[in-house]
């Protein structure tokens, strides 16, 4: 088969899967009858609260479904539902000089997520996943939070977006 016909046929069996809802240039495997997708608020129930996190990570993981598929945001439970609480939030040092100072700190971010596929119950799910950020002991947590807070927020959403629908 020359080139040309092979990319023709190449761009048709993309192009049907993708019209089919079976398969997201991003890697999502969403079962072809699932049209909505919700994702209730999530609280902070981790000992130390970091005021806008909660609606931070919420918007974020609304935000990832968003960008990477064609499911639309309901409220209430969508075919595909989230649900869950940010479990800890926490900084502690991670690396100590010679003379017993810290040299670098982590802030750690937890949270737990319940995931319900109404069409496809075996990829149901409730585990907590877990991101940090090291910076620098010579900076306060303050100085570093926002930039943290965001780069955490876009790995644990990839992750659970990973978890959820995309079976590699």
């Amino acid at each position: 088969m020359n080139r040309t016909k092979l990319l023709l046929l190449s761009v048709l069996i993309g192009t049907l899967a993708w019209a089919c809802g079976v398969y997201s240039f991003t890697g999502a495997s969403i079962p072809p009858q699932a049209e909505t997708i919700s994702v209730s608020y999530f609280p902070n129930d981790a000992p130390l609260v970091q005021p806008t996190l909660s609606q931070r990570f919420t918007e974020g993981l609304q935000d990832m479904f968003l960008r990477q598929t064609n499911l639309r945001m309901i409220e209430g439970v969508g075919h595909l539902h989230f649900e869950g609480s940010i479990t800890g939030y926490r900084t502690e040092p991670i690396a100590i000089t010679g003379d017993d100072r810290a040299a670098m700190n982590r802030l750690t971010i937890s949270v737990r997520v319940n995931f319900i596929n109404e069409f496809e119950p075996a990829n149901d799910f409730n585990r907590t996943f877990s991101r940090f950020y090291d910076y620098d002991s010579n900076l306060s947590l303050s100085q570093v939070e926002d930039e943290a807070i965001e780069l955490i927020i876009k790995e644990l959403t990839e992750d659970i977006f990973n978890q959820a629908v995309v079976n590699w």
